[in-house]
Parts: C-alpha cells; sequence; structure tokens
C-alpha cells in the first residue's frame, strides 16, 4: 500500500509575524520537493500527519489558525 506523501513548511518571524505562516505545502511529489529543500539545507523536519492536514489547508503565506497555535507551538519547541 502506497501511502501519499504531505509536507508543509512554516515560518515565523518573531517581532514581525504575528503568527507562524505557510511557506510552502504540498501533496506527492511537491511534498517530495519540500522534503528534499529541507534536507539540502539541514532544515529539520518533523512528522505530525494530522497537523500537515490542517497546514495543507491553509493558503500559502498566510498565517495559520488559531486552532493550529498549540500543535505549532510544540513543533518549534520541539526544534529548540
Amino acid at each position: 500500500m502506497n501511502k501519499t506523501i504531505k509536507a508543509a513548511a512554516l515560518a515565523y518571524n518573531m517581532g514581525q509575524d504575528h503568527a507562524p505562516k505557510v511557506i510552502a505545502s504540498g501533496v506527492g511529489e511537491m511534498a517530495k520537493r519540500i522534503i528534499q529543500e529541507a534536507e539540502e539545507y539541514d532544515i529539520a523536519l518533523f512528522s505530525n500527519p494530522m497537523l500537515v492536514d490542517s497546514l495543507l489547508k491553509v493558503e500559502l503565506d498566510c498565517a495559520i489558525p488559531e486552532e493550529l497555535y498549540e500543535s505549532v507551538v510544540q513543533v518549534f519547541l520541539w526544534l529548540r
């Protein structure tokens, strides 16, 4: 059974952004490219399928909705 690959990339500039924003997202080949770029630039990867599904619904370059704040905070804490 093939599992569909999904990915989303977030950015947050403290003092500039009011919330993290989705800067890339995709499924299949686009997700593979996002993951490959992250690996090439030594950007940490975090797996949370439910969160990715929610982030895929957010328009690119838009802030995440408040209901995702807690989940995204957990990701940023993990990255520290």
